[in-house]
This record gives C-alpha cells, sequence and structure tokens, in this order.
C-alpha cells in the first residue's frame, strides 16, 4: 500500500480525527515513502548490490547473507568468534564472523549488520570507531569522501616488540624503517568505508598495501562493488551481525588439504584448494 499527500479535497467526509501519535505514524510513513524509493535507486545504479536488485552475474562465494566475487590473484579467510570457551578459556566453539579478501599485500574485512528500515547507521558508526581510536588506541582520524561516500582512514600504533619482529617473514622485517624498530611502534593506516543499504550495513576495513597503492585498492573497490548482500526477511534489532556461513568451497578444500596434508589459500583460477580457515 503506497503512502503520499492527499488533498484537503479528497478527504473522506467523516474521516475521524486523529490522535498525535497517528499524527507522528503518518508523517513517518510519508517520510519513508519519499526517502526510501530515492536511496533504494541510488544503490540500483552500482553495487555493493542487494539481494533483491538486478545485479550483475560473475562468479560469488556464498558466505550466506554475503556473496562475494571472486578474481584472479585473490585468495578468502573466515574470522571466527569463539561462542564456548572452557574453564582455561580455550575455544570449545565458534561463529563466522567476518569475510576476509586478500589481494598481494593488502586485505579487507567484510562485515554486514542489521540497520533500521528508515535511516542508516553508517554515519553513527564512523563517529563511534573514531572515537575508539582516538581515546584506546591513541590514533588519529581523518574523514573524507570515497567512491561509497563517506570514509576515514585512521593511523594506528603497532606495536614492534621483539615477538612480534620474530615472527614477521624476512621480507617484511627488511622493508620496516630502523627508526620505527628503535622507538618499537610504527604507524599503521587503516581504511574504514561504509555502505548503508535498504534494512542492512555494509563494512570494509582495508589494511596492507591497497590504503595507499591504487593500484591494489582497485582490485579490492571491484570486489566491494560487487558484493551481494542478502538481508533476510526476519526481524533483526540494528547493528546485529547478519549471519555467515562457511562457503562449500572450503569443506571441500579441507578435505582435500586433510588428504595432501597442506595449506593453502583458495584461488577458483588454479588447480586444487586454497582456502585456508582462521578459527
Amino acid at each position: 500500500m503506497a503512502f503520499g499527500r492527499r488533498r484537503q479535497a479528497d478527504k473522506p467526509a467523516e474521516e475521524p480525527e486523529r490522535t498525535a501519535d497517528e499524527r507522528a505514524e503518518a508523517a513517518d510513513a510519508e517520510t519513508e515513502a519519499e526517502t526510501e524509493a530515492p536511496a533504494q535507486e541510488a544503490l540500483s545504479d552500482s553495487g555493493p548490490w542487494d539481494s533483491q536488485d538486478s545485479y550483475p552475474e560473475m562468479q560469488r562465494l556464498d558466505f550466506g547473507s554475503l556473496l562475494v566475487p571472486v578474481a584472479q590473484g585473490l585468495g578468502f579467510q573466515v574470522n571466527f568468534e569463539a561462542t564456548q570457551v572452557d574453564e582455561e578459556g580455550n575455544p570449545l566453539d565458534a561463529r563466522p564472523v567476518a569475510v576476509l579478501v586478500q589481494y598481494g599485500e593488502s586485505a579487507m574485512q567484510l562485515q554486514a549488520f542489521a540497520a533500521p528500515k528508515r535511516s542508516g547507521i553508517w554515519d553513527d558508526v564512523r563517529r563511534e570507531t573514531a572515537t575508539d581510536i582516538q581515546e584506546q588506541a591513541n590514533g588519529q582520524v581523518q574523514e573524507g569522501e570515497g567512491p561509497f561516500g563517506p570514509e576515514m582512514v585512521a593511523m594506528v600504533p603497532a606495536a614492534l616488540t621483539e615477538e612480534v619482529l620474530a615472527e614477521m617473514p624476512q621480507e617484511v622485517r627488511e622493508q620496516i624503517p630502523q627508526e620505527f624498530i628503535d622507538q618499537g611502534w610504527a604507524p599503521q593506516l587503516i581504511r574504514f568505508l561504509g555502505v548503508d543499504g535498504p534494512r542492512w550495513f555494509l563494512q570494509a576495513v582495508v589494511q596492507g598495501a591497497a590504503v595507499q597503492d591504487e593500484e591494489q585498492w582497485q582490485v579490492l573497490e571491484d570486489v566491494l562493488r560487487n558484493v551481494v548482500v542478502i538481508r533476510g526477511e526476519h526481524p533483526m534489532p540494528p547493528r546485529e551481525l547478519l549471519e555467515l556461513r562457511v562457503p562449500k568451497e572450503f569443506n571441500e578444500a579441507d578435505e582435500q588439504e586433510q588428504e595432501e596434508e597442506k595449506v593453502q589459500t583458495f584461488d577458483p583460477f588454479e588447480r586444487g584448494p586454497e582456502i585456508t580457515e582462521v578459527r
């Protein structure tokens, strides 16, 4: 049923007087009718896509609430969060909470959340994230406009302890300026992007070379632009994480990895499984 403004002459002659709450509801309905369609139309021009959109067909991995495109050179991981632990704090069970897309020296974490029907949450999330970075991580933030709208780049000091340096690959260790090693920390750049969709919010967190390297970022941008979000029809409170699942390709790769006794990263353009699960 469509809602819209009615001329005075169109009103029923004996329309009952509405209460203040009813008038507020009607005003909300009018606002929704006027603002929701343009927002959805803007999303339909380019991705990320809602599952109800007519999105371009391409090969994608099915992570449940996220369909993520695959391309030459991409690797994928699933990040898990413990849901049960033993007395010593060791995880007994876990759930998938994020998809990590890897390319070159770059990584992009994807998460989708429920959002209110009539308003987005990216402005609030961005403001809260900036506060956390500044107050808890002693970092700095800078906002700007990107290909998907408002975004934020943060500089966070990353510890360079002896243990951290010992675990680094030698080629990475050699690229760190000595002054950073001497001071015990190095500046780490993190890029935060968000997209408000119909009843969902998609967040992308980019780290590594793609924060400044345009060539590597272009690959990850194409991935983000072609993600499909499956919100589902069931009611969910705002900011609740949309359910993720491990694609069947991951399970098939696990079985083959056990037979071959090796771990790789998923690449659909090369023979053999290349999927890693991070637990």
